[in-house]
């Protein structure tokens, strides 16, 4: 079973003390058999620091290339997975998911959906093990440590919240089963821990040795988001009231203190604008790559370090078998054409997908398709279209390399953080919400100013629109794992279709396909959880 590790440090020379294994849980009503006992725990502050660490373990399996990454991605219109000769097959997954053909006890259920589940719930489940075991213990800096932990369970619920809607709210170490909470309760809660944690001791910013760890911005910056996708997140389904084919406005959707939840949107994603702690990077790839753990753009990140088995694999995932010597990729996930097309060719943000003919990554040489160059193989070129779903060849569609290899990599591990959260999203969030306001003027001066950064990146817009600011995020957020919850909210997800060069691609779904079904297994295991309209 694959292990998953975080940094929740000190200071790197704590590091190795605080990399917890954490293995998945089913549910919350079993003891995981890796959890800490309260009954001989806490007697340092190191003890404490250790199990903080089990906490942010599960953030590790929401980055890529974990399942959780695997299914925004690939269910959009930024990714596809085409089966490659031998390669890409296994057994129908990668189809099944893109293709939207799922049902609750499908593959694409089976190996993405169950582990969505699970993950989050492994670590909600540390948490509240945390909270209840420092009840009665003394340690350094105890209310922070504990606002922490709250804001990060609130996270994975966020999560849950956002893939399956209403799931059981459990926030104490009974072992019982619960039957589900409505979406909009797991929406209440989530925003009260947030508050409750930023308010009530998450520090403002952290020294750079505990880069990675909460802080107030990380609760404003997902609040934000929650607060532009309250249209949809307050709602059970297309049946509960999301409208799959049109947007899904904040407008008139009351949130805690009894303001409408773009207003609230709009707070949270100014307070992060105006903060001395953010500002956008000097140059838009700082935020990717090895060394972005220096990029003051970002806000709420997944640590990775280059070394065996705690690094980022994203470059395994997309580069071609040849392409990063020594190591052989995977040759897998390519990006969509009608997405690479969207981009204006001077758009320096397009950059990050490889097209055309390829080198190796670190040393620049040319490649070829396998065997190789010196076999006599023919150069490699990545193409824009990808004719057939279930028949690519090696060199079949662009690819989004958006986290570069790190130079010091070691073995397929490289240092790049993963960003849920940075500052270029706020300003897009603040831009729509205006827009939503009808201050258009300002929408258009907010996305004018993110393309021109310090190193401009596109030329500036002229007007600005629903649409507008859709395709915005697109070329702004590629690949970062937001553009699902982006066409949902814009009621483009369910209908939309792959481009027609793409033979055997997603066609239109019902509505209820705004929300994954809830796993059979889950359901077998604990009979009290219903499963979601539709399925």
């Amino acid at each position: 079973m694959k292990r998953f590790f975080v940094k929740a440090s000190i200071g790197a020379a704590g590091l190795l003390a605080l990399l917890v294994p954490l293995q998945g849980c089913t549910n919350l009503d079993e003891t995981p058999p890796s959890l800490i006992s309260t009954s001989h725990f806490f007697n340092n502050d190191a003890e404490v620091l250790a199990a903080l660490a089990g906490v942010y373990a599960q953030l590790r399996t929401t980055a890529p290339e974990g399942g959780l990454y695997d299914a925004i991605e690939m269910t959009s219109d930024e990714m596809v997975e085409p089966i490659r000769g031998p390669d890409w097959n296994d057994n129908g997954q990668w189809i099944d998911l893109h293709n939207m053909t799922w049902t609750p006890t499908s593959i694409a259920t089976s190996n993405f959906f169950n582990p969505i589940w699970n993950n989050p719930y492994a670590g909600i489940a540390r948490a509240n093990l945390f909270l209840g075991s420092v009840q009665n213990t003394t340690f350094a800096n105890k209310a922070s440590i504990i606002a922490e932990v709250r804001a990060l369970r609130a996270f994975y619920y966020y999560l849950m919240m956002d893939f399956f809607g209403g799931v059981p709210i459990v926030a104490t170490t009974e072992l019982a089963k619960h039957p589900r909470n409505t979406r909009r309760e797991v929406f209440d809660f989530v925003e009260k821990e947030l508050i409750a944690a930023r308010d009530s001791g998450l520090p403002a910013t952290r020294p750079v040795e505990d880069n990675g760890r909460f802080t107030q911005g990380a609760a404003d910056a997902i609040l934000a988001n929650m607060y532009l996708n309250a249209g949809v997140f307050t709602k059970d389904g297309a049946a509960g009231g999301i409208n799959a084919t049109g947007y899904n406005s904040c407008t008139g959707v009351i949130v805690s203190g009894g303001q409408d939840a773009c207003l609230a949107a709009d707070s949270a994603a100014t307070r992060l604008l105006n903060s001395p702690y953010y500002r956008l990077a000097d140059s838009f790839p700082q935020n990717f790559r090895a060394d972005n753990n220096k990029s003051p753009e970002n806000i709420f990140v997944v640590k990775f370090i280059a070394a065996d088995g705690l690094g980022l694999d994203y470059a395994m995932a997309v580069l071609h078998y040849n392409q990063y010597a020594p190591l052989s990729p995977w040759n897998g996930f390519a990006v969509q054409v009608q997405t690479y097309n969207a981009f204006d060719s001077t758009d320096k943000r397009r950059r990050v997908i490889l097209i055309g003919p390829q080198n190796d990554v670190l040393t620049g040489a040319p490649v070829c398709v396998r065997p190789s160059c010196a076999q006599g193989a023919p150069r490699l070129v990545f193409t824009d279209t990808i004719p057939d779903i279930r028949s690519a060849t090696e060199g079949t569609g662009a690819r989004i390399y958006k986290w570069p290899a790190d130079p010091s990599h070691v073995g397929a591990n490289s240092g790049n953080d993963f960003a849920w959260f940075r500052l270029g999203e706020m300003y897009l969030i603040k831009a729509e919400v205006e827009n939503e306001l009808g201050n258009t003027a300002t929408a258009l001066q907010l996305l004018n100013t993110l393309r021109a950064r310090h190193d401009t990146v596109a030329a500036p817009l002229v007007t600005v629109n629903r649409s507008v600011i859709l395709k915005e995020r697109l070329l702004e957020l590629l690949g970062e794992g937001k553009r699902r919850q982006d066409l949902i909210r814009f009621g483009a997800y369910t209908n939309r279709t792959d481009d027609p060069t793409l033979a055997g691609g997603k066609q239109a779904r019902a509505n209820y396909y705004v929300l994954m079904p809830v796993p059979q297994s889950q359901i077998d295991a604990n009979p009290l959880l219903t499963q979601n309209p539709g399925y």
